[in-house]
């Protein structure tokens, strides 16, 4: 896997575990699933940037977004 699909992934998952923690947090649960969740998410954002020579700038995650799914379409 390359750090393209390792960044997606990470923001994806991330995204969607934001509205798990706000239920948990409304419901007067502890949000231990969703808090590993994003710690996931968030392990797999550092290793793309990390792996990724240069890194990745703002503007250019757009881009990293279309040719991700470019190849799987």
């Amino acid at each position: 896997m390359d750090s393209d699909l390792f960044l997606v992934l990470g923001i994806i998952l991330a995204g969607f575990s934001i509205p798990s923690i706000l239920s948990a947090m409304t419901d007067g649960r502890a949000p231990r699933a969703s808090a590993l969740t994003i710690l996931i998410a968030g392990g797999m954002v550092l290793y793309a940037i990390q792996t990724q020579p240069g890194g990745y700038e703002l503007q250019s995650i757009p881009d990293v977004f279309v040719r991700v799914f470019a190849r799987f379409i």
